[in-house]
């Protein structure tokens, strides 16, 4: 696997200074986390399951959720479970390439259920999403996964969400947050990444966002993300991936706001014809709040993000990738670092870079330049896009 693999050679070329590194279904931890990019859900109800898959690998999508829980109707989880093994059975018989799945599951006995019902099929899953994580479900769900890995004799990895209301109501989030940490820590070679499942917080209280605000202008959730960064994100060895919240929007409808896409990068690409007309086919699809929210996961810690419509993943690939200017900055912080500190002034001559304190940020930079490579120099973000929506 690698991002932007669908792009022909001499696009890539074009627009790449350093490309994407491939990583394959038992690359390192690491890199498997800092590569998933956006993580595509899809109900275990869909009866497409098995070419969905292969088709949406072959679209770029890198990591995908089959899920079990809050997308499917409580009455169906028999059926979806019985169309679930069937439909990752005719998919690893196929022996068809496609991207990192994971089962979304309801509670940690499906997880030992399903293991056994796969049986050898469980070679295409690369682990399980755990919803509802809190302390009590959160052991319990790493025994049953541990019993899988020994069951089969495979390596699966864990993802919990954090999204219960314990975990958004005050008095009980500092508490709850170091009890999970303690949990998670237990099991840190299993665990992958966290998700956050800001609509679950929210439903907490009645709140819903609109498709002109982010996740970061819901007060309460930006709040949320912070703790849990604050908890998880840490840079001294102890921190974890953490992707970022849905974005739930994709259909076009009447706007309150105006839009959150600037027209100047627009006007300034390569092609400004052809990038004013993505503009408005971002707007029109509802993409520019999602762009303005990926810039804000960024700022604050998260890499990845959970998508539900396959019209997103190209879009959080293309605000994965590494600037220039970033690169510029981390190679130079991380050089001097090795020669014993200082202050030294960009090579874009627009910033300071301090290397002491931006060292950790300089290493998150190249992390994810090996998955998502990192752009010429004058390649921005509107010529990654237009490139990445119209393969």
């Amino acid at each position: 696997m690698r991002h932007f693999a669908y792009l022909d050679d001499s696009v890539r070329d074009h627009l790449f200074h350093r490309p994407p590194e491939s990583f394959e279904r038992d690359s390192a931890p690491e890199v498997l986390a800092a590569a998933l990019g956006a993580t595509l859900y899809s109900p275990a109800t869909r009866g497409t399951l098995a070419a969905d898959i292969v088709r949406q690998g072959a679209r770029g999508v890198t990591s995908m959720v089959l899920c079990l829980e809050d997308a499917i109707d409580d009455r169906d989880v028999v059926a979806a479970e019985q169309n679930l093994v069937e439909q990752l059975s005719s998919y690893a018989r196929s022996g068809a390439p496609g991207p990192l799945l994971f089962v979304r599951v309801r509670h940690p006995e499906q997880i030992t259920d399903l293991t056994e019902r796969l049986g050898d099929a469980l070679e295409v899953l690369s682990g399980f999403v755990l919803p509802k994580f809190e302390p009590d479900s959160g052991a319990r769900y790493f025994k049953a996964l541990d019993e899988a890995i020994e069951f089969s004799g495979r390596r699966l990895f864990a993802m919990p969400v954090l999204e219960s209301p314990s975990i958004a109501y005050l008095e009980h989030r500092r508490g709850v947050l170091a009890e999970l940490s303690e949990v998670v820590a237990g099991h840190r070679s299993k665990v992958l990444a966290l998700r956050i499942g800001a609509t679950d917080f929210q439903s907490a209280y009645a709140l819903r966002r609109s498709r002109d605000l982010t996740a970061y202008d819901v007060h309460l959730v930006a709040g949320l993300i912070g703790d849990i960064v604050n908890v998880f994100g840490r840079a001294d060895g102890t921190g974890y991936v953490i992707s970022g919240p849905v974005w739930e929007y994709f259909p076009q409808g009447e706007r309150l706001f105006k839009p959150q896409l600037r027209r100047t990068p627009f006007a300034e690409a390569e092609d400004p014809d052809e990038a004013v007309e993505l503009r408005t086919r971002l707007i029109s699809a509802d993409l520019d709040g999602l762009i303005r929210e990926l810039e804000l996961d960024k700022a604050n810690g998260l890499l990845g993000k959970t998508a539900i419509h396959p019209s997103h993943v190209a879009v959080i690939h293309a605000m994965s990738v590494v600037t220039h200017e970033e690169y510029s900055d981390a190679t130079d912080i991380l050089a001097e670092s090795a020669a014993g500190g200082g202050v030294l002034r960009s090579a874009y001559t627009n910033k300071m870079n301090e290397v002491k304190p931006h060292r950790a940020w300089a290493q998150a930079v190249l992390r994810r330049a090996r998955a998502f490579g990192v752009a010429r120099e004058e390649v921005t973000f509107v010529d990654l896009l237009a490139a990445s929506v119209s393969g």
